[in-house]
This record gives structure tokens, sequence and C-alpha cells, in this order.
């Protein structure tokens, strides 16, 4: 088998008993109480699906689609007015984002985005001595 290389879109929405997904261009569906477990089912639906295809899916295939309520709801060791101030935004307004008074434009998402894509690399780079 290869591995597939292309990136699958997966739209998440929070259930009242964990976390829904699909992926937006093919017929597969998914449920896990937490966002790792809903990874590994994922991959386990989409590696089905593209089975008679001769490829498999792993992680890097999956690109997850959350809204940012859902985001900071589950990785809630993100601090938003830290965030706010790191991406020099008003740490009310991203609250509002956050509480979904008030939804972003693209231009404040993908500020928010590469914000939090530069912790996360800051974050991995780190070597404790």
């Amino acid at each position: 088998m290869k591995k597939l290389t292309k990136k699958i879109n997966v739209t998440v929405e929070k259930t009242k008993t964990g976390y829904s997904a699909y992926a937006e261009d093919m017929a597969v569906f998914s449920t896990a109480k937490d966002i790792t477990s809903l990874y590994e089912n994922l991959i386990d639906a989409l590696n089905l699906e593209y089975e008679e295809s001769g490829y498999f899916v792993d992680a890097k295939n999956i690109k997850l689609n959350l809204d940012l309520k859902q985001f900071f709801q589950y990785y809630r060791v993100l601090n938003a007015n830290f965030l706010a101030q790191r991406i020099g935004m008003n740490p009310t307004l991203l609250s509002q984002y956050v509480q979904g008074r008030k939804n972003p434009s693209a231009k404040q998402t993908d500020k928010i985005i590469q914000g939090i894509h530069t912790i996360g690399k800051e974050l991995s780079d780190i070597r404790f001595v």
C-alpha cells in the first residue's frame, strides 16, 4: 500500500457526548469523546475508505477544521488573553470570538491561526536541560 499524499478536510463539531467529525468530500464520519480518540477513529474510517484504492492514511493527512470556541474549550492550556497580546489583538475582541458572540473575519481568523501556529512551533522547539 502507498501512503496517501493529499490532505483531507475534516469538520469537527462538539456534541453532548464528545465530538463528531466528517470528511467534507467523502462519506466518512466518526465520533469520539475527545480529539485524540477522534483522530484515531478518523484514521480507521479513512483507511477503510481508501483500502480498495491501495492507499493508507495517517494523522498527517487529516486537516481538522474547528471553530474558535471549540478550539479554546478543548485546548484550555492556551490562554486567550496571552494569545491576544502575542498577535496584537484586543483581548476583549478575541474573547468575544472564543465565546461565539462575534464571528471573526477571514483576516482575523488567519491572524489567530498564525499566532497559534507560531506558539506551537516555539513549544515544539523547546528542549529542557
